[in-house]
């Protein structure tokens, strides 16, 4: 199998952490988003969604998206330490906060920037170059969502270590990411939410996210 990737986009790095947490390392080949290289062949073919990373297989499977990149190296390949769970209970647990995280801050975040950032002119959504406008009313949504967000999971960051409690999971590489992304828009944490700030302060303490 092969990876292809980019590893200073944040999908990329994810997936990147995710095998430095492993301990892992696997075939892999850079491609510069920044050219329009994913565009080219052979990648346009592998890769329709023209969005990386993407993993091939030996099967010459396609498995695109970086969760569902990680998700099967962890299953087939890599199953410790695990960061998906080891008991349905947990799997079903970690991947809720995952979800939460996604949806509400690591998504309305990466719209923002590419809304705000000139560099997203013509290639507001990935994978793309077309002439859809940026919205500065989406870059306002994304800091109100996050706002929430960080609001909402304080009082339950009181009593866990990590997002999902002792164990160090794949959400708070998604975490982990979101704060990488609020560093880029400016954005602080408020004071007034002293369990996020730790929980950030405590991942950036992680080795595995020196990618």
């Amino acid at each position: 199998m092969k990876l292809y990737n980019f590893t200073l986009a944040p999908n990329g790095r994810r997936v990147k952490i995710f095998l430095k947490f492993k301990n892992k390392e696997i075939p892999e080949q850079e491609i510069n988003v920044r050219e329009g290289e994913q565009f080219k062949e052979p990648f346009k073919s592998m890769n329709p969604f023209n969005c990386v990373p993407f993993l091939q297989l030996d099967d010459n499977t396609i498995i695109s998206e970086s969760i569902s990149i990680c998700r099967y190296l962890e299953e087939e390949h890599f199953p410790e330490p695990t960061l998906f769970g080891s008991t349905p209970k947990m799997r079903a647990y970690i991947d809720m906060w995952n979800r939460r995280l996604e949806l509400d801050g690591y998504s309305p975040l990466g719209n923002a920037i590419r809304n705000k950032s000139s560099f997203f002119v013509n290639r507001v959504l990935a994978g793309t170059r077309n002439d859809i406008k940026q919205m500065p009313e989406i870059v306002e949504r994304g800091i109100q969502m996050i706002e929430l967000l960080f609001q909402r999971i304080d009082q339950h960051l009181e009593k866990n270590k990590f997002i999902c409690g002792e164990q160090f999971t794949i959400a708070d590489i998604t975490g982990y990411s979101i704060f990488k992304s609020c560093e880029l828009l400016k954005f602080e944490i408020p004071k007034t939410l002293p369990n996020t700030i730790r929980w950030r302060d405590t991942l950036y303490k992680q080795d595995c996210f020196d990618v």
